[in-house]
């Protein structure tokens, strides 16, 4: 957790621990209990949705360069791309954008994705 802290983590792909054959720890021991493994798993994962939150939340009115990869999921009449930092962002514009590279002003940060205006 310290080192989730230190380093900014903002993303992770993390899972509950499961031995695989042929790797060094598949013949050790497995006695954490399941709901504690996923308890830590839970609180690890939290922990990261938070830093992420904290960094959409700081790029709230400034500037982003993103690259529009075709419309929006959460709304076809608007277009989606992702920052330099991999945030998705939507926000109104001409379809023949994709494929470009776009500022856009950030102008809200949701849990996913941010709100941009062009």
């Amino acid at each position: 957790m310290k080192l989730i802290d230190d380093l900014g983590f903002d993303t992770s792909f993390s899972f509950v621990y499961s031995s695989r054959p042929g790797t060094p720890a598949a013949d050790l021991a497995d006695d954490t209990p399941q709901d504690v493994k996923l308890a830590r798993l839970a609180r690890l994962q939290k922990r990261i949705e938070a830093h992420a939150a904290t960094i959409s939340a700081g790029m709230v009115g400034s500037v982003q360069r993103i690259l529009v990869e075709g419309p929006s999921k959460k709304d076809p009449n608007e277009l989606a791309g992702r920052t330099d930092n991999n945030r998705v962002v939507n926000f109104a514009g001409n379809p023949r954008l994709v494929g470009h590279f776009v500022d856009v002003t950030i102008v809200s940060a949701l849990p996913i994705p941010c709100v941009a205006r062009s």
